[in-house]
């Protein structure tokens, strides 16, 4: 096979306009297909979803999630979830949520993966404070971060515009998909469209003095939650900490550049979408290096007339060697940003 030696591409070259948004949601939503399918392919009307091997927490009698808020600041609170891939076992509890408690009242940050989900952490938010909830936030469309909307007053449900959009047209395969990966948990679980559509900015709800800021990158719009009260910055999926970032609708350089405006606040704490919550700046280098690796590595590899199996097949470098699901997720993102920067490589050879 012929390689075409060309300079090795940057990553804002290989995420550029040249993809349709139609594509990039098309990819995206084949890809999440294709982890169902890698999990086993179960049916979503199988009336038992669960192997007979699995851990009992994965049993249709045990469904639950032992969420734990944890109080990183007063009055704000963040449930953990697991760096793992979706799975019968852990039935989607890979995510970050949080809340705050106001004098007023309670801000819910992301809902969780299904409606037992949702439902087991408004239980948990009631052991701690009596208070209503009076905003329940999606940071994105990604299933793990609004599939637990049910639990929650539908009059307080609101996200970003083109969040909202993304979750109308693509919310129902998701959560299908999210069936055949996690199984019973799923029980019951509907799409459940916020009705608010936010605005940028800084105001007081329920007593904390809040600002929102509407980045993108890791999707089409990713909401970034300020709790100026605590200084704590609740960075959804622009963050991850010791887990390899996803991406199956990502624009890489767009991404980079709300890193770099994250990085400019001045937080006294870190809540990313997945991993622990930091005191510092380190995970959103981390997930600066990943992406930039990532991006580069595929761009090259397309300059030089690699196929997919071919870059799918490079080393993790050392340095990633503490990143969970590192491999996993470089080979989805191939799958993800290939056909793109393949693109890019055949129009500059072209010109």
């Amino acid at each position: 096979m012929m390689r075409r030696a060309r300079a090795l591409p940057s990553a804002t070259r290989i995420c550029s306009t040249q993809v349709t948004e139609t594509l990039r949601r098309t990819v995206g939503t084949l890809a999440l297909l294709a982890l169902a399918l890698a999990a086993g392919g179960v049916r979503a009307d199988a009336p038992s979803n669960v192997p007979s091997g699995a851990p009992a927490s994965a049993r249709s009698d045990a469904f639950d999630y032992r969420l734990a808020p944890r109080e990183i600041a007063p009055g704000a609170y963040v449930i953990v979830g697991l760096k793992e891939d979706f799975s019968f076992a852990n039935g989607g509890n890979i995510v970050n949520t949080g809340f705050l408690v106001g004098t007023e009242g309670v801000i819910v940050i992301d809902t969780g993966s299904s409606r037992r989900y949702g439902e087991q952490m408004l239980a948990a938010i009631r052991r701690i404070t009596p208070l209503p909830v009076v905003l329940t936030l999606n940071t994105h469309h990604h299933p793990d971060h609004f599939l637990g909307n049910q639990a929650f007053p539908p009059a307080t449900l609101a996200a970003l515009p083109d969040t909202i959009a993304a979750l109308r047209s693509e919310g129902e395969g998701f959560n299908a998909n999210m069936y055949r990966l996690n199984g019973d948990w799923m029980r019951d679980t509907e799409v459940v469209v916020p009705g608010r559509a936010l605005a940028p900015g800084r105001q007081r709800i329920g007593g904390r003095d809040l600002e929102f800021m509407a980045l993108g990158g890791h999707t089409v719009a990713d909401l970034v939650v300020v709790d100026h009260d605590s200084g704590t910055v609740f960075a959804a999926d622009l963050v991850f900490n010791g887990r390899a970032a996803t991406t199956p609708h990502a624009d890489i350089a767009r991404w980079l550049a709300a890193l770099d405006t994250l990085e400019g606040l001045p937080a006294k704490r870190w809540v990313p979408g997945h991993g622990e919550v930091a005191t510092d700046t380190a995970p959103l280098r981390e997930t600066r290096d990943w992406l930039r690796w990532v991006a580069d590595t595929i761009g090259s590899a397309a300059e030089e007339g690699l196929d997919m199996n071919e870059v799918s097949a490079t080393p993790i470098p050392a340095r990633f060697a503490g990143l969970a699901l590192a491999e996993q997720e470089f080979r989805r993102s191939v799958t993800h940003l290939f056909p793109a920067a393949e693109q890019a490589a055949l129009a500059a050879g072209a010109r």
